[in-house]
């Protein structure tokens, strides 16, 4: 059995709120009685892409669990790679990386497009995710992972800013049946729909949660819910590949 901890838009601003509440999560994650195979973080660790904020969040997303992160539209990636990679090269390209776990390829995808907020994955990045696959025999499943949705969710606002060109990733996948599922994260809210025939799973946001067109409002921000707890998501591939997911409530001070 393989477990992954996801989630999401941790917007570290030097404020204490997103701090504690990332704070709690890992805290959650390290108390478990049992040794996760992957910790993903989906994306927007910061708010503004600063190197204060960068520092802020190397401090607090630490584990005993293998971590990847990788950046959203909020994010910068020389201050990214510097803050949080740095046994990398100072670098504006894409932030690009793999996790060849025991039984399990975990692909993380930089899906941000400097100075915009909607995602693009470059040919780059495609090329790179493409040869990954290729590498892993196929009967290793793999997941992959970026910060924007590929798709619609039906949230006006977060729609307008969701991945776009999503039609080269979907051509890519249908050579490579080994794609398990997609992770993603933007979105501030638990989401669970399909992209190129695969799971297209949306981990819940860890700084706020966003208010469905049908919810009423329940604070001063008309956009989000500030007073619901993160949420952490696990996904499991278990016997024959097959993927579970739930979905466990972290109270924001422990």
């Amino acid at each position: 059995m393989i477990v992954i901890a996801h989630f999401t838009d941790t917007h570290f601003d030097g404020d204490p709120r997103a701090a504690d509440r990332t704070r709690a999560v890992m805290d959650y994650l390290e108390e478990l009685p049992y040794d996760l195979d992957a910790v993903l973080v989906s994306g927007d660790i910061t708010d503004h892409g600063s190197p204060a904020e960068y520092e802020e969040a190397r401090k607090v997303l630490v584990s005993r669990h293998p971590m990847l992160l990788c950046p959203g539209n909020h994010d910068e990636r020389m201050a990214f790679r510097q803050g949080l990679l740095r046994d990398e090269r100072p670098s504006a390209a894409p932030v690009d990386q793999v996790l060849r776990g025991d039984g399990f390829v975990l692909a993380v995808c930089d899906s941000s497009v400097p100075g915009e907020h909607q995602g693009l994955l470059e040919n780059s990045t495609l090329a790179w995710l493409d040869g990954v696959l290729a590498d892993t025999p196929h009967e290793v499943p793999v997941l992959v992972a970026f910060h924007h949705p590929p798709v619609t969710l039906h949230i006006r606002y977060v729609d307008g800013i969701r991945q776009f060109g999503e039609e080269r990733l979907a051509a890519l996948a249908q050579r490579h049946p080994h794609l398990t599922a997609f992770l993603c994260g933007h979105a501030h809210t638990a989401a669970a729909t399909t992209f190129a025939g695969r799971p297209l799973l949306v981990a819940p946001g860890v700084v706020s949660t966003t208010r469905l067109p049908w919810e009423a409002a329940t604070g001063p921000d008309p956009y989000v819910h500030l007073d619901e707890p993160p949420v952490v998501a696990f996904h499991v591939l278990g016997e024959h590949g097959r993927l579970t997911t739930h979905y466990r409530v972290v109270p924001a001070t422990r």
